[in-house]
Protein backbone atom coordinates (compact mmCIF):
# COMPACT_ATOMS: atom_id res chain seq x y z
CA UNK A 1 0.00 0.00 0.00
CA UNK A 2 2.90 2.23 0.76
CA UNK A 3 4.55 2.10 -2.76
CA UNK A 4 0.73 3.07 -4.49
CA UNK A 5 1.16 5.96 -2.55
CA UNK A 6 4.86 6.73 -3.27
CA UNK A 7 3.82 6.55 -6.62
CA UNK A 8 0.49 8.23 -7.18
CA UNK A 9 2.85 11.16 -4.76
CA UNK A 10 5.05 10.97 -7.89
CA UNK A 11 2.80 11.23 -10.37
CA UNK A 12 1.40 14.28 -8.51
CA UNK A 13 4.44 16.07 -8.37
CA UNK A 14 5.29 15.51 -12.38
CA UNK A 15 2.02 16.81 -12.61
CA UNK A 16 3.01 19.83 -10.92
CA UNK A 17 5.95 20.61 -12.66
CA UNK A 18 4.81 19.87 -15.94
CA UNK A 19 3.76 22.51 -18.43
CA UNK A 20 2.19 22.87 -21.46
CA UNK A 21 5.10 23.45 -24.52
CA UNK A 22 5.36 26.70 -26.56
CA UNK A 23 3.62 26.67 -30.39
CA UNK A 24 8.06 27.15 -30.58
CA UNK A 25 9.05 23.54 -29.15
CA UNK A 26 6.10 21.59 -30.20
CA UNK A 27 6.25 22.62 -34.00
CA UNK A 28 9.91 21.02 -33.02
CA UNK A 29 8.71 18.02 -31.53
CA UNK A 30 6.16 17.54 -34.53
CA UNK A 31 8.75 18.17 -37.13
CA UNK A 32 11.32 15.39 -35.54
CA UNK A 33 8.27 13.00 -34.91
CA UNK A 34 7.59 13.32 -38.52
CA UNK A 35 10.66 13.26 -39.95
CA UNK A 36 11.38 9.56 -38.01
CA UNK A 37 8.10 8.74 -38.98
CA UNK A 38 9.18 9.47 -42.87
CA UNK A 39 12.91 7.72 -42.16
CA UNK A 40 11.35 4.64 -41.07
CA UNK A 41 8.74 4.29 -43.16
CA UNK A 42 11.11 4.72 -46.06
CA UNK A 43 13.41 1.79 -44.78
CA UNK A 44 11.16 -0.37 -44.26
CA UNK A 45 9.67 0.65 -47.93
CA UNK A 46 13.17 -0.44 -49.42
CA UNK A 47 13.25 -3.56 -47.77
CA UNK A 48 10.15 -4.64 -49.16
CA UNK A 49 11.10 -3.38 -52.36
CA UNK A 50 14.26 -5.59 -51.83
CA UNK A 51 12.42 -8.47 -50.94
CA UNK A 52 10.18 -8.47 -53.77
CA UNK A 53 13.11 -7.57 -56.16
CA UNK A 54 15.10 -10.62 -55.00
CA UNK A 55 12.33 -12.47 -55.57
CA UNK A 56 11.02 -12.27 -58.59
CA UNK A 57 14.93 -12.43 -59.64
CA UNK A 58 15.25 -15.90 -58.43
CA UNK A 59 11.76 -17.04 -60.51
CA UNK A 60 9.59 -18.13 -57.20
CA UNK A 61 6.45 -16.38 -55.92
CA UNK A 62 7.76 -15.22 -51.85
Amino acid sequence: MVRIRERLADYARILRIARKPTQDEFLTSAKVTSLGLLVIGAIGFAIFIAFVLSCSMAGFLC
